[in-house]
Protein backbone atom coordinates (compact mmCIF):
# COMPACT_ATOMS: atom_id res chain seq x y z
CA UNK A 1 0.00 0.00 0.00
CA UNK A 2 1.44 3.69 -0.67
CA UNK A 3 2.10 5.88 1.76
CA UNK A 4 -0.47 8.46 0.67
CA UNK A 5 -3.73 5.60 0.52
CA UNK A 6 -2.52 4.59 4.13
CA UNK A 7 -2.51 7.93 5.21
CA UNK A 8 -6.01 8.25 3.87
CA UNK A 9 -7.48 4.98 5.64
CA UNK A 10 -5.85 6.00 8.67
CA UNK A 11 -8.13 9.40 8.47
CA UNK A 12 -11.23 7.32 7.35
CA UNK A 13 -10.80 5.20 10.79
CA UNK A 14 -10.50 8.12 12.33
CA UNK A 15 -12.96 10.04 11.45
CA UNK A 16 -15.37 8.33 13.85
CA UNK A 17 -14.43 10.37 16.53
CA UNK A 18 -13.94 7.64 18.60
CA UNK A 19 -10.10 6.75 20.32
CA UNK A 20 -8.49 4.33 18.11
CA UNK A 21 -5.16 2.13 19.44
CA UNK A 22 -2.16 2.68 17.54
CA UNK A 23 -2.01 -1.24 17.60
CA UNK A 24 -5.53 -1.67 16.21
CA UNK A 25 -4.72 0.52 13.38
CA UNK A 26 -1.83 -1.32 12.55
CA UNK A 27 -3.50 -4.43 12.69
CA UNK A 28 -6.05 -3.46 10.70
CA UNK A 29 -3.80 -1.83 7.62
CA UNK A 30 -1.03 -4.80 8.08
CA UNK A 31 1.79 -2.36 8.82
CA UNK A 32 3.86 -2.39 12.31
CA UNK A 33 2.98 0.15 15.07
CA UNK A 34 5.80 1.97 14.59
CA UNK A 35 5.05 3.32 10.87
CA UNK A 36 1.40 4.24 12.24
CA UNK A 37 3.30 6.61 14.85
CA UNK A 38 4.98 7.78 12.32
CA UNK A 39 2.48 8.31 10.18
CA UNK A 40 0.17 10.26 13.21
CA UNK A 41 3.22 12.54 13.26
CA UNK A 42 2.99 13.23 9.61
CA UNK A 43 -0.98 13.99 9.72
CA UNK A 44 -0.26 15.92 13.14
CA UNK A 45 2.79 18.13 11.20
CA UNK A 46 0.10 18.30 7.79
CA UNK A 47 -2.34 20.34 9.97
CA UNK A 48 -5.03 16.87 10.23
CA UNK A 49 -6.44 17.53 13.82
CA UNK A 50 -5.17 14.55 14.98
CA UNK A 51 -5.34 14.14 19.19
CA UNK A 52 -3.68 11.49 21.09
CA UNK A 53 -0.49 9.68 22.55
CA UNK A 54 1.41 6.56 21.93
CA UNK A 55 0.14 3.79 24.68
CA UNK A 56 -3.41 5.49 24.36
CA UNK A 57 -4.95 6.45 21.14
CA UNK A 58 -5.49 8.70 18.89
CA UNK A 59 -8.99 10.57 17.54
CA UNK A 60 -9.95 13.26 14.86
CA UNK A 61 -10.78 16.44 16.66
CA UNK A 62 -13.53 18.71 14.56
CA UNK A 63 -12.36 20.84 12.47
CA UNK A 64 -11.84 21.25 8.45
CA UNK A 65 -9.60 18.12 7.14
CA UNK A 66 -8.60 17.46 3.74
CA UNK A 67 -7.63 13.40 2.41
CA UNK A 68 -4.16 13.23 1.16
CA UNK A 69 -3.74 14.36 -2.01
CA UNK A 70 -2.07 13.77 -5.63
CA UNK A 71 -0.45 16.91 -7.10
CA UNK A 72 0.47 17.71 -10.54
CA UNK A 73 3.63 19.75 -10.63
CA UNK A 74 1.56 22.51 -12.30
CA UNK A 75 -0.86 22.38 -9.10
CA UNK A 76 1.87 22.22 -6.75
CA UNK A 77 3.19 25.26 -8.61
CA UNK A 78 -0.05 27.00 -8.46
CA UNK A 79 -0.41 26.32 -4.52
CA UNK A 80 3.13 27.77 -4.17
CA UNK A 81 1.94 31.15 -5.93
CA UNK A 82 -0.99 31.86 -4.73
CA UNK A 83 0.84 31.32 -0.93
CA UNK A 84 3.11 33.44 -2.12
CA UNK A 85 1.33 36.27 -3.15
CA UNK A 86 -0.89 36.05 -0.13
CA UNK A 87 2.33 35.73 2.50
CA UNK A 88 2.99 38.98 0.78
CA UNK A 89 -0.59 40.60 1.93
CA UNK A 90 -0.84 43.41 4.49
CA UNK A 91 -3.33 41.18 6.17
CA UNK A 92 -1.64 39.66 9.56
CA UNK A 93 -4.38 37.38 9.70
CA UNK A 94 -4.09 36.07 5.99
CA UNK A 95 -0.19 36.33 6.46
CA UNK A 96 -0.02 33.88 9.24
CA UNK A 97 -2.34 31.73 7.99
CA UNK A 98 -0.01 31.63 4.33
CA UNK A 99 2.94 30.75 6.30
CA UNK A 100 1.05 27.68 8.39
CA UNK A 101 -0.34 26.16 5.18
CA UNK A 102 2.97 26.31 3.70
CA UNK A 103 4.62 24.70 6.56
CA UNK A 104 1.68 22.00 6.31
CA UNK A 105 2.31 21.38 2.80
CA UNK A 106 6.42 21.35 3.08
CA UNK A 107 5.43 18.88 5.96
CA UNK A 108 4.09 16.46 3.65
CA UNK A 109 5.95 16.63 0.58
CA UNK A 110 7.78 13.31 -0.42
CA UNK A 111 11.65 14.12 1.34
CA UNK A 112 13.82 14.68 -1.15
CA UNK A 113 17.80 15.21 -0.66
CA UNK A 114 20.25 17.76 -2.46
CA UNK A 115 23.59 18.32 -1.30
CA UNK A 116 23.12 22.35 -1.16
CA UNK A 117 20.27 21.96 0.86
CA UNK A 118 21.87 22.97 4.07
CA UNK A 119 23.41 26.03 2.67
CA UNK A 120 20.38 27.20 0.96
CA UNK A 121 18.29 26.59 3.78
CA UNK A 122 15.25 25.75 1.59
CA UNK A 123 12.74 25.60 4.17
CA UNK A 124 12.95 29.44 5.34
CA UNK A 125 12.70 31.42 2.44
CA UNK A 126 10.40 34.43 2.65
CA UNK A 127 7.35 34.39 0.67
CA UNK A 128 8.88 37.42 -1.59
CA UNK A 129 12.09 35.36 -2.54
CA UNK A 130 9.58 32.32 -4.17
CA UNK A 131 6.91 34.74 -5.32
CA UNK A 132 9.66 36.33 -7.75
CA UNK A 133 10.97 33.02 -8.82
CA UNK A 134 7.71 32.04 -10.05
CA UNK A 135 7.80 34.80 -12.91
CA UNK A 136 10.16 32.82 -14.79
CA UNK A 137 8.26 29.54 -14.66
CA UNK A 138 6.48 29.92 -18.23
CA UNK A 139 9.93 30.35 -19.77
CA UNK A 140 12.13 27.88 -18.23
CA UNK A 141 8.97 25.19 -18.59
CA UNK A 142 8.34 26.28 -22.34
CA UNK A 143 12.28 26.04 -23.29
CA UNK A 144 12.51 22.79 -21.50
CA UNK A 145 9.54 21.25 -22.92
CA UNK A 146 10.89 22.99 -26.57
CA UNK A 147 14.74 21.76 -25.77
CA UNK A 148 15.29 25.49 -26.55
CA UNK A 149 18.32 27.32 -25.03
CA UNK A 150 18.01 30.13 -22.57
CA UNK A 151 20.43 32.86 -21.53
CA UNK A 152 20.40 33.47 -17.99
CA UNK A 153 21.32 36.69 -15.49
CA UNK A 154 21.67 34.90 -12.89
CA UNK A 155 23.06 35.83 -8.94
CA UNK A 156 24.43 33.21 -6.79
CA UNK A 157 24.16 33.16 -3.34
CA UNK A 158 27.65 34.87 -2.88
CA UNK A 159 25.96 37.99 -4.70
CA UNK A 160 27.89 37.25 -7.95
CA UNK A 161 26.09 38.18 -11.05
CA UNK A 162 26.83 36.53 -14.26
CA UNK A 163 25.24 35.84 -17.68
CA UNK A 164 25.26 32.55 -19.16
CA UNK A 165 24.04 30.34 -21.78
CA UNK A 166 22.48 26.74 -20.44
CA UNK A 167 20.57 24.16 -22.11
CA UNK A 168 17.33 23.43 -19.77
CA UNK A 169 17.01 20.01 -18.56
CA UNK A 170 14.57 19.53 -15.52
CA UNK A 171 12.97 21.42 -12.82
CA UNK A 172 12.34 20.47 -8.95
CA UNK A 173 10.59 21.85 -6.01
CA UNK A 174 12.53 21.99 -2.68
CA UNK A 175 10.26 23.58 -0.06
CA UNK A 176 9.13 26.88 -1.31
CA UNK A 177 12.33 27.09 -3.65
CA UNK A 178 12.55 25.59 -7.08
CA UNK A 179 15.82 24.88 -8.93
CA UNK A 180 16.45 24.40 -12.83
CA UNK A 181 18.89 22.00 -13.56
CA UNK A 182 21.03 22.63 -16.84
CA UNK A 183 23.61 22.52 -18.41
CA UNK A 184 25.83 25.28 -18.58
CA UNK A 185 28.25 26.54 -21.31
CA UNK A 186 29.93 28.70 -19.31
CA UNK A 187 31.08 26.71 -16.88
CA UNK A 188 31.21 23.40 -19.36
CA UNK A 189 29.74 21.52 -16.53
CA UNK A 190 25.68 20.70 -15.17
CA UNK A 191 24.92 23.66 -12.93
CA UNK A 192 21.53 23.68 -10.49
CA UNK A 193 20.04 27.29 -10.31
CA UNK A 194 18.00 28.94 -8.42
CA UNK A 195 14.67 29.99 -9.55
CA UNK A 196 14.31 32.74 -7.08
CA UNK A 197 17.76 34.14 -7.94
CA UNK A 198 17.35 34.39 -11.84
CA UNK A 199 17.31 37.82 -12.20
CA UNK A 200 16.04 37.29 -16.05
CA UNK A 201 15.30 34.38 -18.82
CA UNK A 202 15.43 35.07 -22.56
CA UNK A 203 14.59 32.24 -25.09
CA UNK A 204 17.60 31.91 -27.36
CA UNK A 205 16.47 30.76 -31.10
CA UNK A 206 18.78 28.07 -30.93
CA UNK A 207 17.67 24.61 -29.89
CA UNK A 208 19.46 21.81 -28.74
CA UNK A 209 20.02 18.20 -28.97
CA UNK A 210 21.43 15.28 -26.45
CA UNK A 211 24.79 15.05 -26.58
CA UNK A 212 26.92 12.54 -24.39
CA UNK A 213 27.78 14.03 -21.06
CA UNK A 214 25.28 17.11 -21.49
CA UNK A 215 22.36 15.28 -20.54
CA UNK A 216 20.03 14.80 -17.18
CA UNK A 217 21.42 11.06 -17.30
CA UNK A 218 25.00 12.23 -17.13
CA UNK A 219 23.82 14.33 -14.53
CA UNK A 220 25.82 13.38 -10.77
CA UNK A 221 24.50 15.63 -7.65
Amino acid sequence: MRRTDRLFDIIGILRDGNLHRAQDIAERLEVSVRTIYRDMDTLTASGVPVEGERGVGYMITAAITLPPLNLTVAELEALNLGMAIVGEAADPDLKAAALSLADKVDAVLPAQVVSQADAWKFAVYPFADAARGFAHMPTLRAAIRARQKLRLTYTSKDSVVSSRVVRPLHMEYWGRVWTLTAWCELREDHRVFRVDLIQTAEALPELFVDEPGKTLDDYVP
